[in-house]
C-alpha cells in the first residue's frame, strides 16, 4: 500500500494544504518553522489516535486548541484525508480515508470517519465505513464489492466513545477487510524520533522487540536478535556498513557478565574492537538506519527527519540510495532535510517544498515548476538549485 495524496485542513500550520502524486521516496525541504515536522506528525497523530484515542493524541500535542489552525474559528474541524492504493479481492483500488475532528463541550469528537473506494471502474466511490460521533456502519461482505448488482450488507455499530476511531475496533475483524488492512498499515508506520544518546550504551539482554523503536533505544537488542536468528540479514547490514562507512571491519553484539548487551565495532586499523560508547555519532546513526532499512519485516511507511545530522556530507548520496532502495522493495519513505548534498541525490519527481505565507503553509511539488524542470533537464542538481534560491518562496529572507 502506498499513500498517493494527503489533504490537510486546520492541522496546525496547514489551514488548507494538499500534497499529491506522492512518490515511494519523498523528500521534503523548507525553511525552519514552515511545518516539515508538522507534516510528518500527521502520520504520528493518526497512529496515536489508533493506538490510544483522539483525546490522548491531542493531549500529547497540547490539546485541541494547539492543534487546530489558529484563526480557524471555534466550530472548525481538523481534517485529515489520505488516499492510498491497496489490493482488495484481487483488484488494486484507490482507497480514501477521511477523518474530521471537532469539539463539543470542550471535548474532542470524531465528527466524521469515512473509508471509501469504487466498486467498479465507473461511478462514485462507495462508503465501506461511515461513522459519526461514535455511531455508524461498516460493510461486512466486501468480497461482493466487484459485483455491482449484489447488495452489500451494512452492519450498524456503536463505539465506546465519541473520540474513538472506528477502524480501531472494526479493524480487528477480518470481515471488515478495508478497515482491517488500513489498521494494520497504520500500526506498522514508523515515525522516527531517533536519539543518539538513547541508542548508545549497554541494554538489558532480556526482552522482546520486533522492530527498531522510534528513539532507537533498543538498537542493541534488535542487532543481537538479527545476529543470533537471522545472520543473513545481519551480514547484509554489516556489508552495507563496510561500503558506506570507511574503516568499519566488523560489528558484533556481546553479552556482559551482568546480563547486559553491548555493540562492539572493529576498526580495520586496530586489533581490539571499540564499544559503542567510543564510536562516532555518525557511525551509530548509520548503523541504526541500516538496521531499520533492512528489517526482515519492513514498515509500509518510514518518516525520517533530517538524517544528515551527525553524518558526513559525503554519506548523503549513499544514504539517499539506501532510502530509495527501501522504497523500491515496497516500502514508502518520507525524508525531510536541510542538506543540499542529500537533495542532490534526489530526483525531480521526488522533491516537495514548503512555503509559509501569512502564517499558513502550502506544499509545492518540484516537478510542477517549469523552471526547476528545465534546469534539471539541462543537468542541474536539486541541492544546488535549492541552495541558490531557485525554489520560489522557500528562502525565509
Amino acid at each position: 500500500m502506498r499513500i498517493e495524496t494527503l489533504n490537510l485542513k486546520n492541522f496546525k500550520v496547514f489551514k488548507d494544504a494538499r500534497i499529491g502524486s506522492i512518490p515511494a521516496f519523498c523528500v521534503v525541504v523548507g525553511a525552519n518553522g514552515t511545518g516539515k515536522s508538522t507534516l510528518f506528525d500527521t502520520f504520528g497523530f493518526l497512529k496515536d489516535c489508533l493506538t490510544y484515542n483522539v483525546s490522548v493524541a491531542l493531549q500529547k500535542r497540547g490539546g485541541f486548541s494547539q492543534v487546530v489552525t489558529r484563526g480557524a474559528g471555534d466550530d472548525a474541524d481538523i481534517v485529515i484525508e489520505l488516499q492510498y492504493r491497496m489490493e482488495i479481492e484481487g483488484y488494486e483500488r484507490l482507497v480514501t480515508y477521511r477523518l474530521e475532528i471537532g469539539q463539543e463541550k470542550n471535548k474532542p469528537v470524531v465528527n466524521r470517519e469515512l473509508l471509501r473506494y469504487k466498486r467498479s471502474s465507473y461511478g462514485s466511490p462507495f462508503n465501506f465505513l461511515n461513522f459519526s460521533k461514535g455511531k455508524g456502519y461498516a460493510i461486512n461482505n466486501e468480497e461482493d464489492f466487484k459485483a455491482s448488482d449484489k447488495e452489500l450488507t451494512r452492519e450498524q455499530q456503536s463505539l465506546d466513545g465519541t473520540d474513538i476511531l472506528a477502524i480501531k475496533g472494526l479493524g480487528q475483524f477480518q470481515r471488515f477487510k478495508a478497515a482491517n488492512a488500513f489498521r494494520q498499515m497504520i500500526e506498522n508506520w514508523h515515525v522516527s524520533d531517533f536519539h543518539i544518546d538513547a541508542a548508545r550504551g549497554s541494554k538489558d539482554v532480556t526482552g522482546y522487540a520486533e522492530h527498531l523503536s522510534q528513539r532507537g533505544d533498543n538498537l542493541q537488542l534488535i542487532a543481537n536478535s538479527l545476529y543470533e536468528n537471522d545472520r543473513k540479514t545481519f551480514e547484509r547490514i554489516l556489508q552495507a556498513m563496510k561500503e558506506r562507512v570507511p574503516g568499519i571491519g566488523d560489528i558484533t553484539p556481546e553479552s556482559t557478565s551482568d546480563g547486559r548487551l553491548l555493540l562492539k565495532f572493529r576498526d580495520g586499523a586496530f586489533q581490539d574492537p571499540f564499544i559503542d560508547r567510543y564510536v562516532s555519532d555518525g557511525t551509530i546513526k548509520m548503523f541504526a538506519y541500516l538496521v531499520l532499512l533492512y528489517d526482515p519485516k519492513p514498515h509500509p511507511l518510514l518518516c525520517i527527519e533530517e538524517p544528515e545530522n551527525q553524518l558526513y556530507p559525503q554519506l548523503m548520496t549513499e544514504l539517499a540510495e539506501e532510502f530509495r532502495g527501501y522504497s523500491n522493495r515496497g516500502g514508502q519513505v518520507f525524508v525531510s532535510t536541510h542538506s543540499p548534498d542529500f537533495l542532490n541525490a534526489a530526483k525531480l519527481e521526488e522533491v516537495f517544498w514548503l512555503v509559509k505565507q501569512d502564517g499558513y503553509t502550502e506544499i509545492r511539488r518540484a516537478a510542477d515548476d517549469p523552471q526547476l524542470q528545465a534546469y534539471m533537464e539541462d543537468g542541474g542538481q536539486m541541492g544546488w538549485l535549492w541552495k541558490h534560491g531557485f525554489f520560489p518562496g522557500a528562502d525565509p529572507r
